[in-house]
């Protein structure tokens, strides 16, 4: 078996990518949305941690998390949301597991694994949170950011930390590859 290396450090910074098994386009569905926003606040009652962006799509999630000092395990986070939304959403959207998923007893919702980058700086907190609430055009799913409704971009605007017409398809302001 595969021995994954995390970034471990502790009161750390991170981005995220988190993908539906084989790309279902599960997540903007309302059940699954509110059962995320629910896996999330159950998760921070014992596991605290800050949410500085995040980014919905129908088949994936991009989010960037502050850990509190002294704590640097995201993995059990991510644990107790993946095992909540898998429990009860698998059964209401219909999703088939694989013999492999069933035999180690998985609901087969997600990807095994997620992909996380540990930010550096600031200018990487910068670029990675501009690559969230970009992802919806990068994706073609709106013209402007402001059009997505599942993204915390509206917040950011909303706290003067961008324009409200920010992130137009024609420009293209933020370009990279962040774990997709």
């Amino acid at each position: 078996m595969a021995e994954y290396r995390r970034a471990r450090m502790a009161g750390g910074t991170f981005f995220f990518t988190v993908v539906t098994q084989d790309r279902q386009p599960l997540l903007t569905d309302e059940t699954v949305r509110t059962t995320l926003r629910d896996a999330i606040q159950q998760a921070r009652v014992t596991l605290p941690f800050h949410v500085v962006a995040w980014v919905l799509l129908p088949d994936h999630l991009h989010c960037i998390w502050t850990l509190p000092a002294g704590d640097a395990d995201f993995s059990a986070r991510w644990a107790v949301i993946k095992r909540y939304v898998s429990k009860r959403c698998t059964k209401m959207v219909g999703v088939s597991r694989a013999t492999s998923q069933h035999n180690r007893n998985e609901l087969g919702f997600w990807q095994r694994r997620f992909w996380e980058h540990q930010i550096r700086d600031e200018n990487d907190l910068t670029k990675h949170v501009d690559y969230i609430h970009w992802n919806p055009v990068k994706h073609g799913l709106v013209k402007l950011a402001k059009d997505w409704p599942y993204s915390t971009f509206h917040r950011h605007v909303a706290e003067g930390m961008y324009p409200e017409n920010w992130g137009r398809a024609e420009i293209g302001e933020t370009k990279g590859e962040f774990g997709e």
